[in-house]
């Protein structure tokens, strides 16, 4: 395609030109922010991956209901407005892999930026959160810790 043919595209289809022109920045921005903030997404086998090689600290900030419907074998609980740096459950852990765990992936974002804000080596989050776990068909145990 010439610089030309793009020109008139432009022109003959405005709303959609800027539809793309829109379209391609936010996906610039999301992944430039993705770089920048501190801590690591993994996907559902990434993490059983980590499990399996570093034993990391497993950490689910869900609401303690559903975290008794079904959790990641060898998480912990803690709950999310109470949980930072000085937490029991990392507080000796800043050199140890540490994985946040929520329902969606959200509030454990806000949480993982924490942990890096304090000196925390290893923080990752599982992106998509238990959802993209029990879509990725791995195993959930029930009941508490």
């Amino acid at each position: 395609m010439t610089f030309e043919e793009l020109k008139a595209f432009a022109e003959s289809t405005p709303m959609l030109s800027l539809a793309l022109v829109g379209l391609t920045i936010a996906l610039i921005v999301t992944e430039i922010a993705r770089l920048f903030r501190g801590y690591k997404g993994l996907r559902p086998a990434e993490l059983t991956a980590l499990i399996n090689r570093e034993d990391p600290v497993v950490v689910d900030l869900s609401a303690q209901a559903d975290f008794e419907k079904g959790h990641i074998a060898g998480s912990r609980h803690a709950q999310a407005a109470q949980f930072g740096p000085e937490h029991k459950l990392v507080a000796n852990a800043k050199e140890r892999p540490v994985v946040l765990v929520c329902r969606s992936g959200t509030s454990a974002g806000t949480a993982a930026a924490k942990l890096k804000k304090a000196g925390f080596a290893k923080v990752h989050v599982l992106e998509g959160g238990i959802a993209a776990w029990q879509q990725a068909e791995l195993p959930l145990v029930k009941g508490r810790n």
